[in-house]
């Protein structure tokens, strides 16, 4: 180790140029800052910094927020609740997914992630999934989706293990009413002022003419696939499901339930009084 009696050797003044000399005074700098500071190094001070400072690297590392992490979060059963809130992880927490956008890649990616993420952490307690989405359309009717989001969804539902129950508020048009109806016989609803729309898929295609010929049977199978699974959720003959699929069809939550897309309609009489999410009874 240093220490304050190590000699150094350096050059005669006669024998230094300028940058030789600010060389020697530089290294004897550092070597008498190093022969003060040695003992300091692995003081048990020094130990815990270094301990915090690794445990906030760790931190960072884990939340992904680079030099935005907040070290100081509280963890409550596994998620990390910090200022502010992250509402998202909050609900999957309680075993809600809320679909509330058009079903474009990035939506469905999420959704599929979530479900796969439930069934792993518990096979037994129902996940419940709120639906709010025009489907592979925009409101005003513009395709920003293909039909196969909608049947990736569906599949995972019934791919995992706990029950999905479904519940439409303020829209399910398309395949989101197609989602609607893969839920959990009997635990299919919808609030009283949602709106459920039936109608069949729109081309994206376009190019020449035969490239917009594949792309038709395409949606026509897709459109085919669609009425399937509805049927196979209200119970209804598949060509009764195709023909009212033709045109667009309006329903009323009252006769959803009629129709079979759902079972119940959940109104404010009918409620049970909200219980706290878990998170919260450990705040």
């Amino acid at each position: 180790p240093i220490t304050t009696n190590t000699k150094i050797f350096l050059p005669a003044d006669k024998d230094k140029t300028p940058t030789m000399k600010a060389f020697s005074t530089l290294v004897l700098g550092a070597v008498l800052f190093a022969s003060q500071n040695v003992a300091e190094a692995f003081s048990p001070m020094a130990t815990g910094n270094a301990v915090k400072l690794l445990n906030n690297l760790k931190e960072m590392r884990m939340t992904g927020q680079g030099g935005a992490a907040q070290p100081d979060a509280n963890y409550v059963e596994g998620v990390n609740i910090g200022p502010p809130p992250d509402l998202p992880s909050l609900l999957l927490h309680n075993r809600i997914v809320y679909i509330g956008m058009p079903l474009v890649p990035a939506v469905t990616e999420l959704i599929i992630a979530e479900l796969l993420y439930l069934n792993y952490e518990d096979q037994t307690k129902p996940v419940t999934m709120y639906i709010n989405s025009s489907g592979t359309t925009t409101a005003g009717g513009q395709a920003v989706g293909f039909e196969t989001e909608a049947f990736a969804i569906a599949d995972v539902m019934k791919y995992i293990r706990p029950p999905v129950n479904t519940v439409a508020i303020g829209q399910a048009f398309g395949a989101a009413a197609m989602i609607l109806s893969q839920g959990q016989k009997g635990g299919r609803a919808c609030l009283p002022n949602a709106t459920i729309r039936l109608n069949q898929p729109k081309s994206q295609a376009q190019g020449q003419a035969t490239d917009i010929a594949i792309r038709a049977r395409e949606v026509a199978h897709n459109r085919r696939t669609s009425c399937e699974l509805i049927a196979q959720g209200t119970g209804k003959p598949l060509s009764v499901v195709m023909d009212d699929c033709q045109r667009v069809k309006y329903l009323q939550p009252d006769e959803a339930v009629e129709y079979g897309l759902i079972d119940r309609v959940i109104r404010k009489e009918d409620m049970s009084p909200l219980m706290k999410p878990s998170f919260m009874a450990s705040l």
